[in-house]
C-alpha cells in the first residue's frame, strides 16, 4: 500500500492485532475506518469497519468493530463509492 497507515488494536485477550487503513470517512461527527488484515495490496484480505467511540476530549481514539448489520451495510456502500476509483476491490 503506497500511503499505508497501520493501526494496532489490542484484543480482549491482550493480543495485538495489526490492521491497515484502506479508507476513512466522517459521518455525522463520527470517524469510521475501513481496514484490512493484509499488508500486501495484491493479496486477498478480510476487511472490517471500525468506529471511533472515544469522546472529543480524549487524546487517543478508541475503535470498535461495527457490529450492527444495518450500519455496516450502509457504511460498506459508502466505502465502496469512496474506493471506486482506487486499486481496491471490495466484495461482500
Amino acid at each position: 500500500m503506497d500511503n499505508e497507515k497501520k493501526i494496532t488494536l489490542r484484543t480482549d485477550e491482550g493480543e495485538d492485532l495489526d490492521l491497515f487503513v484502506l479508507e476513512e470517512t466522517r459521518i455525522n461527527g463520527i470517524d469510521y475506518l475501513l481496514v484490512t488484515d493484509e499488508e500486501d495490496e495484491e493479496a486477498d484480505g478480510a476487511c472490517y469497519i471500525l468506529k471511533d467511540t472515544s469522546r472529543a476530549e480524549e487524546a487517543e481514539a478508541l475503535y470498535q468493530f461495527v457490529e450492527d448489520d444495518r450500519e455496516a451495510e450502509d457504511l460498506f456502500k459508502i466505502f465502496t463509492q469512496l474506493l471506486d476509483d482506487g486499486d481496491v476491490e471490495l466484495q461482500r
